[in-house]
Formats: C-alpha cells, structure tokens, sequence
C-alpha cells in the first residue's frame, strides 16, 4: 500500500503524538482531555499576538469574545467563530490564538462563541447556542459595539458544523444580517456514514477513531436531526462555501461530500484540502509552521468571495 505523503513538520508531531506517554482524549477522560487541551495551546499553537481589541462580550445568549485588529470600524461583515473539540472539549481560551490571527489575516472583526458542551448539556445544546449566538450578533446588540451588515460563520472540526448549520437555519428563518459565505474547517459534516478516511487515518493521525466514538457517546445526538447530519437537509441556496479539509484526517471524507453535495446543489463553492497535514491543524501553529500557509489561503479565497459580493 502506497504511504502517504506526510510534510515534515506533521511528521515530527506525530512521533511526539504516538510515543511513549502519548494520550488521547478518550483515554484520560473529560476532566484531563480538557485539560490536556487547554496544556497544547502553550506548547504547540502560536500567540495570542497584537490586537486592537480582545473582549468578552455579555448579555447574548452564550458567552462571546470579540477580536479586532481596528479599534474603530465601520458597518461590514462579522466572522462568527465556533471552536472544535468534539462538542465536548475548548472553549474561548484555546481558540484564543487562531480567532486573533483571523481577525488580523481578514481585517474583519470575529466573534467567538462558547457555546455548551456535552456531556453536561448533550445535543441539541450546542447547535441551538451557535445558531442563536449569531442571530444575536446579526441585530448587531449595542454589547457588541459593531454593525454588522452580513456574517461569515467559520470554525473548525465541531466548530467547522456547526458554521454550516447556522449557514443552513439562516436561509431558512432570515437573521437581521444575511450570512454572506460560510468558511468550515475539516468538518464532522456526515458523520452517520462510514468513509476510507477513518479507516485510513483513525489512528495514528492526532484525531482517533476512539476518541470520535466517546465525542459521540457524550454529545449523544439525534442522529435523524439535521443539526447533526448537516447533508440530511437540502443544501440548494446556501451562500458562497469555502470547505477546507486536511488530507490526513479521519473526518475529510466528510469534508469531501459535503462540498460535492454544495455543487451537486448549485451552491458555490470551493474546496481546499491541505495536502500532508491533519486534523486540528489550527490550533497547532507553532508546532507545524506549515499550518499558517493554509490559513492564510482560505483567507485569501474567502477575501475574493467576499470582495465580489460586498462590491
């Protein structure tokens, strides 16, 4: 069987990954798998970096945080932000990093959302959270200090679901502001089919076919519900996708059919997968430099989609 083609920077996180000592997430539990999370951003991701603002933002419906690289800033679209980590794993402060560096790479401000977590608040928690937060941000509410004339839901793994069912619920029931394109990252985006990627990188490869399964078993969803399996609802006029996968991932099949689906539907879309590269890429910056030419091409596609639209 032909290997695959791994850059060298993944290749050196992996050997510290899969050594002696290495854990996953399934096996240490939910208290030290959130803690072993918030322990990888100090050692593997980028700083925080200069912003113009870093806040938290109250009175929505979940806490929220803003990132500006301006201090004042005219009316325009808003990136709405959700982290990944299973729906059960991080939160504001290990997203910390990328949502900073997002707000520098687009110059638009970005809201994160700390949206509930299972097991304590199991689906549909999580997706009602991400679905209202940007409703919410949308009115452009005076705690937020932005007007916002369109969003851009993004993020990555759970987070990267749950920017494409906001996407969705958004066509169906119309926020204040128009979603104007959807950025996901290596999304669970069907997750009720089997794919050659979990058997080809479901070990071995940072995320594990494992600790899926105990996600799951804490997130215990509705597997019938669109929340869930986002491909279940039709998918014809969403706004312009930018799906970004990484090539050594378990879940990019996934990633794979729904962006085959969005053109199957008429959706615009365009489909980046980041050769030699894995899950959770994001966060792990420091770790693998390569991951910032993959960031910052998503940007600069998403610069181009939104530049058209918003002209």
């Amino acid at each position: 069987m032909t290997q695959p083609f791994v850059r060298p920077d993944v290749a050196a996180l992996l050997a510290i990954a899969n050594g002696p000592g290495g854990k996953r997430a399934v096996d240490v539990g939910l208290v030290d798998a959130r803690r072993m999370m918030h322990a990888s951003r100090a050692l593997f991701d980028a700083p925080v970096g200069a912003l113009a603002v870093l806040r938290d933002v109250g009175g929505g419906p979940c806490p929220m945080r803003l990132y500006d690289a301006r201090d004042q800033r005219e009316p325009g679209p808003v990136l709405v932000f959700y982290h990944g980590g299973g729906f059960v794993l991080g939160d504001l402060d290990t997203h910390d990093p990328v949502c900073a560096e997002l707000a520098r790479l687009t110059d638009l401000p970005v809201v994160a959302v700390d949206y509930r977590l299972a097991p304590e608040h199991p689906f549909p928690a999580g997706p009602d959270d991400a679905i209202a937060a940007a409703r919410w941000v949308a009115g452009s509410p005076v705690q937020l200090g932005l007007e916002a004339t369109g969003l851009v839901p993004t993020g990555d793994s759970a987070g990267g679901t749950f920017a494409i069912l906001t996407a969705l619920a958004l066509r169906d029931e119309p926020a204040a502001a128009p979603v104007l394109a959807a950025m996901p990252f290596y999304p669970a985006a069907h997750p009720v089919k089997h794919y050659p990627s979990l058997d080809a990188f479901g070990e071995g490869y940072l995320l594990s076919r494992a600790s899926m399964g105990w996600f799951d078993q804490c997130y215990a969803p509705d597997r019938k519900d669109w929340r869930y399996n986002v491909l279940a609802k039709p998918l014809a006029g969403l706004p312009p996708m930018i799906v970004v996968t990484a090539s050594l991932d378990p879940i990019r099949d996934q990633g794979r059919a729904f962006a085959a689906a969005c053109v199957e539907a008429g959706v615009e879309t365009v489909y980046q997968e980041c050769a030699g590269t894995i899950h959770g890429f994001l966060n792990l910056r420091k770790a693998l430099p390569s991951a910032q030419g993959d960031l910052e091409r998503a940007v600069r596609q998403l610069a181009l989609t939104l530049g058209r639209l918003t002209a």
